[in-house]
């Protein structure tokens, strides 16, 4: 089970990886058990030295009393201090930025988030990257259909 973040592979060149936990309510691991995320509009930012994951969307859960949680909060990922020291040095550069890309719950039950370290695109990279996409879908095309 994994909800995956589409628009960031088109809109960014991916340059390092790193799985993050993340600090959740209750009432949010239960939502995303009900894959009701969205990572679309979300992206990461150092705040003290620490990281928090900014704009992702889980939904209230439907269940939830007064201890429900806001569907747009700030949280915080949990990762060692060498990484994030890491992840800040190489933040100063200019254009870098930190956006989740799957959210996923591992073997031990824990909702797990992977991040990347990622440059922007330009116009002509996107449709470089569509051209590559719409090429491949012809020549995958032509090997399945035979030839009359």
């Amino acid at each position: 089970m994994s909800i995956l973040n589409r628009k960031a592979k088109f809109q960014y060149h991916f340059l390092e990886y790193y799985i993050a936990g993340i600090q959740l309510l209750g009432t949010e691991m239960k939502s995303i058990r009900q894959h009701k995320v969205s990572l679309s509009e979300s992206f990461c930012q150092m705040t003290n030295g620490e990281l928090y994951s900014i704009n992702m969307y889980i939904s209230e859960y439907k269940f939830g009393t007064n201890c429900n949680h806001s569907s747009r909060r700030q949280r915080k990922l949990l990762l060692k201090k060498k990484e994030l020291k890491k992840i800040n040095k190489k933040l100063k550069n200019k254009g870098l930025t930190i956006i989740p890309v799957e959210l996923f719950i591992n073997n031990k039950g824990y909702a797990k988030l992977k991040i990347v370290l990622a440059k922007g695109k330009k116009i002509y990279d996107k449709r470089e990257s569509l051209r590559k996409r719409d090429s491949i879908r012809e020549i995958e095309r032509s090997k399945t259909i035979p030839p009359t």
